[in-house]
């Protein structure tokens, strides 16, 4: 269990930003059972910060058919984990391989860029095909003792010596004998992958309207792009601040003040948010069109992404926002 939720937590992330997640996560759902069964808001709320939402969504759904078929534990099978919702060959690979000392490989990023040095192979990484003909090439070779040291000792070796950028440090490496791109300089060039599409922009204006205490925020679509979170009022393009009474629909007597907000942008792997936000004081309480609730409870409870930080930072009171 403690396998598995460390994996998905380090998927997109870094280890050192994930430790404290891992701990707090721990504590609340110590196995698989609590995970199952906990609020889906309180998950979420645990998983506040790491992004990539349906990572968590999706722990949650492997959980409740673990409870339901393998009585609230994770099968000791490569191909059932690898049937299991969230689950690729990588983490199946990990959690076989570390926990279950089954000889199957848990070939990521790391992985593909030393093999690819090692055979100077330029065929693109990127492509599935390719990995599953370097997830076979391991299989043949992975040894039936300690099959998890030899995996974590390839992603270790990728993370620290082979590194992704910047020069290897080739001197460190045990393979520096064997390896083809040190031998005919290609390092740089190897591994190959296809470059993204580029990213779609989207201007937004946030809203963060308070009063008293209390601050509005509302629950986001079930689904799509943070599916089920929660975030300040916002609306599409850059607007000026004589056009927000009329965009939010709040006549002029009923707002104290309107301050504008600094700027923030957040990437997303398909889209950039391009943000900017004014702050607004109202004198009393719109509960048809803008719910609130105390500010306390909101951090307390209520899943705001990091997409929101710069904002969520100021109504903290924190005249110096965090950049995302």
């Amino acid at each position: 269990y403690r396998v598995w939720i460390s994996e998905i937590m380090l998927q997109q992330t870094r280890v050192e930003a994930v430790k404290p997640y891992f701990s707090r996560f721990m504590e609340a759902l110590p196995d698989v059972k609590e995970l199952a069964f906990v609020e889906e808001e309180t998950l979420l709320k645990l998983w506040e910060g790491l992004g990539y939402y349906n990572r968590a969504r999706n722990l949650q759904k492997a959980a409740r058919v673990c409870v339901e078929e393998y009585a609230g534990q994770l099968p000791a099978s490569y191909e059932r984990l690898l049937a299991l919702p969230g689950i690729g060959s990588y983490t199946a690979g990990a959690i076989a391989s570390i926990a279950f000392g089954l000889p199957e490989p848990a070939v990521d990023g790391n992985v593909l860029r030393v093999l690819s040095r090692l055979f100077e192979s330029r065929d693109d990484i990127g492509k599935q095909s390719v990995k599953r003909q370097m997830e076979q090439e391991l299989r043949e070779v992975i040894p039936k003792e300690l099959p998890g040291d030899f995996n974590q000792a390839l992603i270790e070796l990728g993370a620290l010596v082979c590194i992704p950028s910047g020069e290897p440090l080739c001197s460190q490496c045990p393979f520096s004998t064997l390896c083809l791109a040190k031998r005919h300089q290609t390092t740089g060039e190897i591994p190959v992958k296809a470059g993204k599409k580029e990213r779609r922009r989207e201007e937004k204006t946030i809203f963060i309207i308070e009063y008293e205490d209390k601050a509005a925020i509302r629950k986001r679509s079930a689904k799509g792009l943070l599916a089920s979170l929660y975030e300040f009022p916002n609306l599409p393009g850059h607007l000026k601040e004589e056009e927000v009474p009329e965009a939010l629909a709040i006549g002029r007597e009923d707002i104290l003040s309107i301050e504008p907000l600094p700027e923030a942008v957040h990437i997303f792997s398909h889209v950039e948010w391009h943000m900017t936000g004014f702050r607004v004081m109202i004198k009393r309480e719109l509960p048809q069109q803008y719910p609130m609730k105390q500010v306390e409870e909101i951090f307390e409870k209520y899943p705001l992404p990091n997409a929101f930080q710069a904002y969520t930072a100021i109504l903290k009171g924190n005249n110096k926002p965090i950049r995302p």
